[in-house]
């Protein structure tokens, strides 16, 4: 994929930063993102490799003077609120950021372009076998998960009135450095940093499908240039197809440490719900778009433990 007119939403948070270094080097790349972090998170010999737009996706009519300066041929829609917690204790910020500055992307998309909206499996119905596109139900637990699904609906819907080519990849847990929201993996290497060899964390035994960041920007990347050349929608999942719980996790960081960590159940951290098996099917993906995960989740942890890049203030909220 290259010299094309691209811009990435919230290319300066997790996925969106890898994806913006992935596809600058050979393509005119826009960033949009309203600086929530409240930093650029780019070095400065970064920042001439594309421009960036402090723009809310959430203010329509800046949004949509952004696109029609840049006329971008692929929009890859990645800025969100993402922490499930977070869009819990703050409702009307996720349902505007995730269900409104989506809706806000899609309108403002002119017609024919192609368009990747990511997604979360959190709009998932909760099921013990690997989450299947086409035949496993939605069902989401949460205030995100719902903002999600309902964020997938408006894009179907301008994806249908104005003819583009959509591709709605559902993530399943990213790891790896550079993390911005206070995830588990970044709770357990803020208290390892700290010195901490007994982890307080909350819910350990759910099985989750983690994929490193770097295999999501490829996996993106993947369908995006994939896309048929006749509108339409294509729902796609990006995991690993294996899942682990958390013991593992912390096992498998020890023996890469060659140390015993051991875990405390911290009542704070506990959440009230939360559903057991989270794992992606990945046929669809592989067989159509020709992707598969490069990195296994040792791979991941190993790149965190030498080289997190976790901001100073995530580690204080961690």
């Amino acid at each position: 994929m290259a010299n094309q007119r691209i811009l990435i939403t919230g290319g300066n948070g997790y996925v969106g930063r890898t994806l913006t270094r992935k596809l600058s080097a050979a393509n005119e790349v826009t960033v949009v993102d309203c600086l929530r972090h409240e930093k650029v998170r780019f070095a400065d010999e970064e920042l001439s490799s594309f421009i960036l737009k402090q723009t809310d996706i959430r203010d329509y009519d800046a949004l949509q003077a952004v696109f029609d300066e840049v006329q971008p041929e692929l929009v890859i829609h990645a800025a969100a609120l993402h922490y499930i917690p977070e869009c819990d204790a703050r409702p009307d910020e996720a349902i505007s950021i995730n269900v409104l500055g989506t809706a806000n992307v899609a309108r403002a998309v002119a017609p024919g372009t192609r368009l990747i909206n990511i997604s979360t499996a959190a709009v998932y119905a909760p099921e013990d076998d690997a989450h299947v596109e086409a035949t496993s139900p939605v069902g989401p637990l949460d205030v995100y998960g719902y903002t999600k699904f309902h964020a997938e609906q408006y894009v179907q819907h301008w994806a249908a009135m104005k003819d583009l080519r959509v591709g709605i990849i559902r993530l399943f847990n990213v790891v790896g450095p550079g993390e911005t929201n206070p995830h588990i993996l970044p709770a357990i290497i803020a208290q390892l940093q700290t010195g901490q060899r007994v982890l307080h964390l909350g819910n350990c035994y759910p099985l989750r499908d983690y994929i490193d960041v770097s295999d999501v920007a490829d996996g993106i990347t993947a369908v995006a240039a994939g896309l048929c050349e006749e509108p339409g929608v294509d729902i796609v999942n990006l995991g690993t197809g294996a899942s682990h719980s958390v013991y593992e996790i912390v096992e498998k960081l020890g023996a890469i440490m060659g140390e015993e960590l051991t875990i405390e159940s911290d009542p704070s951290r506990l959440r009230t719900v939360d559903r057991p098996v989270l794992r992606a099917d990945i046929t669809k993906i592989g067989t159509k778009y020709g992707w598969e995960p490069k990195l296994t989740i040792d791979d991941s942890l190993r790149s965190l433990h030498e080289a997190p890049d976790i901001a100073p203030e995530l580690l204080a909220r961690c």
